[in-house]
Parts: C-alpha cells; sequence; structure tokens
C-alpha cells in the first residue's frame, strides 16, 4: 500500500517535470508548500536527474525549485492571514487542530517568528506547514518571505545537486529504497497515534 503510494506521487512528479520542464517544477513546489502531499524530495531529486541528462540546467532548477517553494509559502501564509484563527478553530477540529496548538503557534511566533520560519523550511513535513501559523501569527510579510526563499534554498539546492549525483542510476536507487517502506509507515503509525492522544488530551483541558 505504502509502496504503491509512493510510486503514485513519484509518477505524477516524474511525469509533470518532464513534460513541463521548468513550469512544472515550478508547480509542483508550489502546491507542496501549500500543504499537498507531493514530495519535495522526489520532485527535486528528479529534477537534478533532468539536469544529469542535459534536459535542464542546475542553477535554474535551484532557482525555480526555491521560488515555487517561496510562492506556496506565501499562498499558505495568506491563507491564515486572512482566515486567521476563526477559521481555524472552525474547520481545525476536522483535522485534529486544537486550540492548544493555536496558542502554542502564537506563543512561538511571537518569540521565534524569524527562527521558526528559517529553520522549520529545512524540516521534513514542518516545512510544508509552517506557513500556516506564521500567517495566522501576522508576522511581517516581508521578514517571512525573506527567511522562507533563505531557508528553501539550501534544501532545493541539496536535492537538486543529489539528484544530479545520482544520475542515470535513479530507478535502481528508488527501487531500493522501498525496503524502508515498512519501517516510515510503522513510524508514521506511531506518530499520528501520539498526535490523536495530544489532540484528544489538550481538548479535554
Amino acid at each position: 500500500m505504502v509502496t504503491s503510494l509512493i510510486d503514485l506521487l513519484a509518477k505524477i512528479v516524474v511525469s509533470t517535470i518532464g513534460f513541463f520542464g521548468y513550469g512544472g517544477i515550478f508547480m509542483l513546489m508550489t502546491l507542496e508548500s501549500c500543504g499537498l502531499p507531493l514530495p519535495s524530495e522526489v520532485i527535486m531529486l528528479f529534477s537534478g536527474f533532468l539536469v544529469a541528462d542535459h534536459r535542464l540546467t542546475l542553477w535554474l532548477v535551484i532557482l525555480i525549485g526555491t521560488l515555487g517553494d517561496l510562492f506556496g509559502s506565501c499562498l499558505a501564509y495568506w491563507i491564515g492571514y486572512r482566515g486567521g484563527r476563526p477559521l481555524i478553530e472552525k474547520y481545525g477540529k476536522y483535522i485534529l487542530i486544537s486550540k492548544h496548538d493555536l496558542n502554542l503557534a502564537d506563543s512561538w511566533f511571537k518569540k521565534y517568528g524569524d527562527l521558526t520560519v528559517f529553520f522549520g523550511r529545512l524540516l521534513p513535513i514542518i516545512r510544508t506547514y509552517i506557513s500556516f501559523p506564521a500567517g495566522i501569527s501576522k508576522m511581517n510579510f516581508k521578514r517571512f518571505a525573506f527567511y522562507t526563499f533563505l531557508g528553501a534554498l539550501p534544501w532545493t539546492a541539496l536535492f537538486a545537486w543529489l539528484g544530479v549525483k545520482m544520475g542515470s542510476n535513479w530507478e535502481a536507487i528508488r527501487i531500493k529504497l522501498h525496503s524502508f517502506d515498512t519501517a516510515m509507515a510503522l513510524v508514521l503509525i506511531i506518530l499520528i497515534g501520539l498526535y490523536i492522544w495530544r489532540h484528544i488530551k489538550n481538548s479535554k483541558k
């Protein structure tokens, strides 16, 4: 099941970039930064593979990937900024976001807003959703965009560079990664369970 899902997402990414080129990279990175479950790692890795295949240019791949990341993050920021706490409090319960979570996010951004956005872009999963609480917390947009760009740049550069190094071994490496699927699924189930338990606990409070 997990392998099939990974294959599906990878095929969507590969097909989109293969067909649209740089435009596909921008579009996919934008969607990923808006919260859609598209793996930015695969997006940039395959982009790097196309660089190794002399179909794309590395510095353009990195720049466009970073700009797509920034654009998607700004859209997520805008959603959080415009919708604010009322929107999240109304619909957040359906995705297990409690008032405790919002209070924690507000407090965190008041103290460490700039650093949270920068380092959040360097962490898997967190990087996809960090823009929403930044918008809700009304973080200064110019600072948000600046630190988002700074955090996104090394992330996209790293995976694009790794994709170049992988080169023609892309398929072989992807197949080998499937051996980790079971462990990844188990860890994900445990984390979801802990998150649900924490949400129920905070809701009772």
